[in-house]
């Protein structure tokens, strides 16, 4: 219940619906209500304290909404996740999870809340939609799927926007992401050391990420000289997806000893297909995933991976972002992959 006042009291009636009706209740002009509810602007500790504690003893609370239409902004960040490449694969996917999951802390951190959108593109105008709509202050876009035409193409009218993934010589739009082909030349070296000599590369090259792994893949198998052979298997990010099409594979191809997945998600369908066919990880064949995520940790045996630091990433992903919000000049990012050896490629790792 509002607090009762005294007849003829600056605090006497109803309580205060807007911003406006505080100002006159408490003599003061509203950019003075404003900055004293919000902190901000330069104001005396003594008037800023007697706002304050009026708009405590009337239980007035700023529209949020309000606040957001006459400073221009809404609060909120879109959060994109587009799947031009992968129609069928869904948010629950331990990779996109976890880095959604820092980009929002780090987002929250900034008093930001996040608008997620998952997209299946039908036309090339998705993106200029969602940076049309009024509803974002900025755009994350996480992977750039087979969509960077249309990045780029917004990218030209909308600055502030930042995509995770590889950076694409020519496009206008600022990346964050890892150095994938220098991940992918990490993942087979290791293989080749292990002493595997046929090797296959399981994942979409249609993604730009992936088609580094596969490059980084490539050249290792390359500078390993003769003896040495590399094979690809496309495989879906879907797991059930990925695990009939490895299946398939395992049961013709012959001789493979060492595996290079795109993914962790699609390592670990690898090592089930693997165990189906009565092949052991790691002492028949070896395994290696990317991005080293939690699962990582717990498959049987653990899976040795290529790290991307998620949370790192998540932080310039944000970094990036408010900075091209302020219209200041912010540098694409490109983060060093490492190793994790665990026992999927070879014995007490």
């Amino acid at each position: 219940m509002p607090p009762k006042t005294r007849p003829g009291s600056k605090t006497a009636g109803a309580r205060p619906q807007n911003i406006q009706e505080l100002a006159k209740i408490a003599g003061v002009s509203t950019a003075t209500v404003s900055r004293a509810l919000t902190g901000a602007g330069h104001l005396s500790s003594a008037t800023r304290e007697r706002i304050q504690k009026l708009a405590a003893e009337l239980q007035f609370k700023p529209s949020m909404t309000a606040r957001n239409l006459r400073i221009g902004r809404t609060g909120a960040i879109g959060v994109v996740v587009p799947l031009g490449h992968e129609r069928t694969q869904h948010l629950s996917d331990p990779f996109f999870m976890t880095l959604i999951s820092h980009v929002a802390d780090r987002l929250a951190d900034h008093g930001y809340d996040v608008l997620l959108s998952r997209v299946v593109p039908t036309d090339g105008n998705w993106l200029d939609r969602i940076a049309q709509s009024g509803r974002v202050d900025g755009i994350i876009v996480i992977g750039q799927s087979d969509q960077a035409l249309v990045l780029d193409e917004a990218a030209k009218s909308y600055r502030p926007m930042v995509v995770w993934g590889s950076r694409i010589e020519g496009h206008a739009y600022h990346t964050v992401g890892s150095d994938n082909r220098l991940g992918g030349r990490l993942a087979t070296e290791h293989l080749l050391a292990q002493g595997c000599r046929k090797l296959a590369f399981f994942g979409d090259s249609n993604v730009p990420e992936v088609e580094e792994r596969l490059t980084g893949f490539r050249e290792a198998i390359k500078a390993a000289g003769e003896g040495v052979a590399g094979a690809l298997l496309p495989v879906h990010f879907v797991p059930d997806m990925a695990l009939a099409t490895i299946s398939e594979y395992l049961g013709v191809a012959d001789g493979v000893d060492g595996i290079f997945a795109a993914s962790d998600t699609i390592a670990m369908m690898t090592i089930q297909a693997l165990a189906e066919r009565g092949r052991a990880v790691p002492s028949d064949v070896k395994v290696v995933g990317f991005d080293d995520l939690e699962i990582a940790r717990h498959t049987l045996p653990p899976l040795t991976s290529i790290r991307q630091d998620l949370g790192k990433g998540a932080e310039a992903l944000v970094d990036t972002l408010l900075a091209l919000m302020r219209d200041e000049d912010a540098p694409s990012v490109l983060l060093t992959p490492t190793l994790t050896p665990r026992a999927s490629s070879a014995p007490g790792a």
